[in-house]
């Protein structure tokens, strides 16, 4: 199966709330299917729930990848800025808080990466726990742990 049919299927799903998005992945053929409460748009297979051939998804929130992985973020690279980001985070907006005020000290693209690795690797051992094996392993492995490039917004 190829990581990015994975990765684009977890980006969907982590784009929106939980349980707004879904998606599967068929685990023979590698094709994906996608549901959006917000659209009532589903293109999920109906035997999808009962099939082991199909495997579902994950949201960011599975993995701890939302708020916590911020706070992981702030303790190792600006802990200096742990009240403010306590304060950020008890409000609406706050994502698009957090990337200003890390604009503002320089640091969103060290965040990008930070992030980029962390939902890598949570991907990566999703795959192994799943029996997901990914092209040719050690070189897809090898490759998908190099840092990202991700252009500063």
């Amino acid at each position: 199966m190829d990581y990015n049919t994975i990765e684009d299927a977890f980006l969907f799903v982590s784009s929106a709330p939980s349980f707004e998005h879904s998606a599967v992945v068929h685990r023979i053929t590698g094709e994906s299917f996608y549901a959006s409460e917000l659209a009532g748009d589903s293109e999920i297979p109906e035997d999808a729930e009962e099939s082991d051939d199909y495997l579902w998804i994950p949201h960011k929130n599975d993995f701890d990848l939302g708020k916590p992985l911020v706070m992981e973020f702030v303790r190792e690279h600006c802990s200096n800025l742990i009240d403010e980001m306590y304060a950020i985070f008890r409000r609406r907006g706050a994502y698009a808080r957090f990337k200003d005020l890390l604009a503002e000290q320089d640091l969103l693209q060290v965040w990008y990466v930070f992030e980029q690795t962390r939902t890598r690797e949570a991907l990566l051992r999703w795959c192994d726990e799943n029996g997901v094996v990914l092209g040719e392993s050690n070189a897809t492995r090898s490759l998908l742990r190099q840092p990202p490039h991700h252009p500063v917004e």
